[in-house]
């Protein structure tokens, strides 16, 4: 919302030293979120200047220039007649016009020198009102300063800035949903005045105080609302006022096109205007139907089933049920209420009788509507925050004072106010409230008195207060609604900064300081960490390679998407971190390493539907149990992708391309962290490379996850590179696993002996076997065994290969004999011979 100074200075009292500062510093201490500050944009010498010849030139492009000589007074500093050229012909010698001299600049950093153009050295322009910033004052051309300012004294060389208004300021605020009255000056000047201490004058108060009131000759309007949502019918106040004869050709005010401008409103025609004006200055949407293309009564009502209606914009749309119409005879439709007009009642230059329309509708009903439709407008956004019912009267009687006034109509004595407006409803109220909540002292006169500046009726004769909202605050229902009144009033920066001291024995879970060290642990070895958003389709999951249907019973269906195209909540977390990985390849990272911990659907079985709970009511612990049955198991998960090269090259060798080993290392690496033993053996999982794919378990054959090369199929259809990497765990798995003390290793102090051994195996058997079979056979004094190389060719056999192995051996308490370390050496042989086949290599 913009805040013309000089508009903000007709509501509330303003200082002679107020600056757009100093106001938006006020504004947010009431809460009022300061969004820039716009005005003085015209900078430089920009003065009165008075045509002394004009001298048409005709070019050869068929245009025609005027070579003019201008006075400007000392403003040049000579005192001799400026030399411009200018290509409009709306002035005429003697006109006093908008001279810009060199060195000045215009809106938008338009500097001004004097330049060679059609033969001539033009030093300056002469101004219109677009290259001002200023609304056409209707000439379509130069500004006559005749025209603009009628009876002015003025002199050449005078500083026009002033005289134009261009060295006003306006305020943009960001206006919260809801705080809707500060849609408007008159809301905004109430807060200045707040905050500042000053008056404030409501002009509503004397326009509601002279509005006639409602009597038996006004236009007919009925209100048939038959399915009112949520029990709330969608009009309960409707104003109307008919003006005849009303010249819609007139211009609009130059004053009021500059507030509407200012404001960032496009002037349009003198009805528009004039509805728009008093939108903007009071918060109260209206509208103006032409009165001849109205047949019958107003009928407000709900849209009927395949009911469709052509609205202002031009746009055909099909209505729903729950759209709110304005009809006439409760048949053609006019407009949808609070949101569009209809194309059929739309003013036009031939119009001369106006209705003048002040309702006040469901806020729900409109916003749900402009929703639907996709047309957001200015009456809707204020609608659907809340206007002020009682204010429709005041609003139109301004309406029709502008129309009289500037357009020569004259009104109807016919007043039509349907007012089924409820009473606000009065809130319980303990004062000694706010300083609980705060946690600052308020005394009780305070807190009367500020709750009285806000417009509310303050009972304090007991204990319990008896406070009333006023009409234009639909956001105030409880307590505490109150309460952030008075905070905010007296002062957020009133309120001290306290440090809470927590309780001692508290800290991270279990669970918590995992997912920590598994983060610092990967972003240490050069991962990223993502977040994405946990949203997928049967689309994916077919290019993934799940068996849709499957997959579709594995997660469950959001009632109302952000996006049609993603309706599913994702059961595995490489189905959303493929659009990260592709998003960053695509933007020239072509070695990425990503990690991403976040929760996956997993249902087993069909999705339950949770119960409904009224609102404002504690569900019993029985109703908890069976909402929280509901909820399908999240799993955290834990997820890993790599495309490009695992080790960069230089100048020291070449790089080495990410493989499924880094995949599998990076989940080894985590639960080694975790001090969680994991056994590793092949498998053939989705959506994986066959044959490049390890299965994680734990000891007891828990299963724990995947990791491997994604399968070609797959990088083709997600549009990811090649050979790209990636391995998903269940973390929660992790999790439980590593909550248990583990046992720490004495370090011995006896030196280690080291035994190599090359075991020759069929080539489907697999190097994790082997090695456990080693493991089992060598016995406690085993410290470690390493594969350091695997070999396949003529010297292994034909369809064999060489598995070599480092084992290292030590005992605690004393320095292994040779025999002992070859005796562990051939147990271990013998037991990877009995559990895979394996031939000790000669």
């Amino acid at each position: 919302m913009r805040i013309p100074l000089d508009w903000l200075g007709e509501y509330a009292e303003l200082g002679d030293d107020v600056t757009g500062a100093s106001v938006a510093a006020s504004l947010v201490r009431v809460g009022l979120e300061e969004e820039g500050l716009h005005g003085g944009e015209v900078t430089g010498p920009l003065v009165v200047g008075t045509v002394l010849t004009m001298e048409p030139e005709p070019q050869k492009n068929g245009k025609t220039i005027n070579w003019c000589t201008v006075d400007v007074g000392d403003a040049n500093g000579t005192g001799e007649p400026q030399g411009i050229v200018c290509g409009a012909h709306n002035f005429a010698v003697g006109d006093q016009v908008v001279v810009v001299l060199p060195g000045a600049e215009l809106p938008g950093g338009f500097a001004i020198s004097a330049r060679k153009t059609y033969g001539h050295v033009s030093a300056g322009m002469i101004c219109a009102a677009d290259e001002l910033g200023l609304p056409d004052d209707g000439s379509g051309g130069i500004i006559r300063l005749a025209d603009r300012l009628p009876g002015a004294d003025l002199k050449p060389g005078q500083d026009a800035i002033p005289l134009l208004g261009l060295d006003r300021e306006t305020v943009e605020i960001n206006v919260t949903p809801d705080r809707g009255y500060c849609f408007a000056i008159r809301g905004v000047a109430r807060e200045y005045t707040l905050s500042e201490g000053n008056a404030f004058t409501d002009p509503a108060a004397e326009l509601a105080a002279a509005a006639p009131a409602g009597n038996a000759d006004g236009h007919p309007v009925q209100v048939r609302d038959d399915a009112p949502l949520r029990g709330v019918v969608g009009c309960d106040r409707f104003v109307a006022r008919i003006v005849r004869g009303v010249d819609v050709s007139a211009p609009t005010p130059a004053w009021m096109a500059t507030r509407l401008t200012e404001a960032g409103m496009r002037p349009i025609s003198l009805p528009v205007d004039v509805t728009n004006y008093v939108m903007l200055g009071l918060g109260q949407p209206l509208h103006a139907y032409d009165l001849a293309t109205i047949d019958g009564p107003i009928v407000v009502r709900r849209a009927r089933a395949g009911e469709k209606l052509k609205t202002l914009d031009g746009t055909e749309r099909s209505l729903f049920p729950e759209d709110l119409l304005i009809t006439d005879g409760g048949e053609r439709g006019l407009g949808i209420a609070g949101v569009m007009g209809g194309f059929d009642s739309e003013v036009s230059d031939s119009t001369t009788d106006f209705l003048i329309e002040g309702a006040h509708f469901d806020p729900i009903t409109v916003a749900r509507s402009a929703r639907r439709h996709k047309l957001p407008s200015e009456a809707s956004k204020r609608f659907e925050r809340g206007v002020d019912p009682q204010l429709a009267p005041a609003a139109v009687e301004l309406v029709v004072r502008l129309l009289v006034e500037f357009g020569g109509g004259t009104v109807d004595a016919g007043v039509t106010d349907l007012d089924n407006v409820s009473a606000p409803e009065e809130i319980a109220f303990e004062p000694q409230l706010a300083s609980r909540l705060i946690g600052m002292p308020y005394t009780d006169e305070q807190v009367a008195q500020v709750l009285r500046d806000v417009g509310c009726e303050v009972d304090d004769a007991a204990q319990v207060w008896r406070v009333t909202p006023p009409s234009w605050r639909p956001d105030l229902h409880t307590g505490p609604d109150l309460v952030e009144e008075v905070a905010r009033v007296v002062g957020y920066d009133q309120i001290p900064s306290v440090l809470p001291t927590p309780p001692g024995g508290r800290g991270l879970t279990h669970g918590q300081h995992v997912r920590r060290v598994v983060a610092n642990l990967l972003a240490a070895r050069g991962f990223s960490e993502i977040w994405s958003a946990p949203f997928t389709s049967d689309e994916r999951h077919a290019a993934l390679g799940y068996p849709v249907e499957a997959a579709r019973a594995r997660t469950v269906r959001i009632a109302n998407p952000l996006s049609e195209e993603q309706p599913l909540m994702r059961i595995s977390l490489l189905s959303t971190m493929v659009d990260a990985l592709k998003r960053n390849v695509a933007r020239g990272f072509k070695d990425v390493a990503l990690f991403e911990q976040g929760l996956v659907v997993a249902l087993d079985g069909p999705q339950q539907p949770a119960p409904s709970s009224p609102v404002g009511v504690l569900p019993d612990p029985e109703l908890l149990d069976r909402i929280r049955a509901a909820v399908p198991p999240q799993p955290r998960h834990l997820a890993v992708l790599m495309s490009g090269e695992a080790t960069h090259g230089g100048w020291w060798g070449s790089g080495r391309p990410a493989d499924w080993s880094d995949a599998v290392a990076a989940v080894r690496g985590v639960a080694e962290a975790l001090a969680v033993p994991l056994q590793v053996a092949a498998s053939d999982a989705t959506p994986y490379h066959p044959g490049r794919c390890a299965e994680f378990t734990l000891a007891d054959g828990t299963l724990v996850g995947h990791a491997g090369e994604l399968h070609p199929k797959v990088v083709q259809k997600v549009g990811i590179p090649p050979r790209t990497v990636g391995a998903e765990i269940d973390l929660d798995v992790l999790i439980a696993a590593s909550d248990r003390a583990v046992p720490s290793t004495p370090i011995s102090t006896m030196p280690a002996a080291t035994s190599d051994v090359a075991l020759v195996v069929d080539r489907e058997v697999v190097a994790a076997s082997v090695e456990a079979a080693l493991r089992e056979g060598a016995g406690p004094m085993l410290e470690s065994i390493q594969l350091f190389d695997s070999y396949q060719g003529d010297q292994a056999g034909d369809g064999k290969k060489s598995l070599a192995y480092r084992m290292v051996f030590r005992a605690a308490d004393r320095t292994l004999k040779t025999e002992e370390v070859n005796k562990a050496r051939d147990a271990a042989v013998a037991s990877a011979g009995a559990a895979t086949g394996a031939t000790q290599r000669a």
